[in-house]
Formats: C-alpha cells, sequence, structure tokens
C-alpha cells in the first residue's frame, strides 16, 4: 500500500507565495514521475507541473515563471514553490506520483490541498 500525503496549502494574498510539499510512503520500490495538478470550482482538473526522476520538468503556460518543481528522491517527497500567486490560482491542489511496488506500478494521488489567493 503507498500512500501520499500533502502539506503547505493555504490564504495567501495576490502576489505571495505558498510551497507544497507531498511525501510518498509505504512499499515503494521507486518513484517515476512525479506531478502536480489543480481544480478549480466549475473547472476540470489540470496539470499544473511534473518532474521525472530524472528531473526533467513540465510546466503549464499559465504557471511557468513563477512556479517551481522540484523532488527530493532519498525522501520520497516532490515539492511545488509557488510565488506571485495570483487569484486565479486558487483551486485544490493534487499531487500524483507513479510508484514501482511489490505488485507492479501504480499511479497514486493524494487527497488534495487547498489553496486559496485572495485579491
Amino acid at each position: 500500500q503507498v500512500h501520499l500525503v500533502a502539506s503547505g496549502g493555504g490564504l495567501v494574498q495576490a502576489g505571495g507565495s505558498l510551497r507544497l510539499s507531498c511525501a510518498a510512503s509505504g512499499s515503494i520500490l521507486g518513484i517515476n514521475s512525479m506531478g502536480w495538478s489543480r481544480q478549480a470550482p466549475g473547472k476540470q482538473r489540470e496539470l499544473v507541473a511534473r518532474i521525472t526522476a530524472g528531473g526533467g520538468t513540465y510546466y503549464a503556460d499559465s504557471v511557468k515563471g513563477r512556479f517551481t518543481i522540484s523532488r527530493d528522491n532519498a525522501k520520497n517527497t516532490v515539492y511545488l514553490q509557488m510565488n506571485n500567486l495570483k487569484p486565479e490560482d486558487t483551486a485544490v491542489y493534487y499531487c500524483n506520483a507513479g510508484i514501482r511496488t511489490l505488485g507492479g506500478p501504480q499511479t497514486s494521488w493524494d487527497q488534495g490541498t487547498q489553496v486559496t489567493v485572495s485579491s
């Protein structure tokens, strides 16, 4: 069994910063890509950023230059540094990871963490 637990969300004013963390635990043999998605009220979930095991990154156009994804492989943890936050960044943020387990590969998601940016 694998679990992802995220933390770091909250309320911040526009222009402020937040750092999200997401740690994986359980019967983990290795982790491939890790990423963050978000879902705003009334909208579809969208991919925000992703990082491969080798450190390659992808960012949605809407967050390029403001968000930075990173990972600590020793801690099975992925981070999302969010700077210059805008009200349109308000959403529930979900982390996910492609994890190799004894039972085979699986994609795991956390329960979501709320980020609210006030204008």
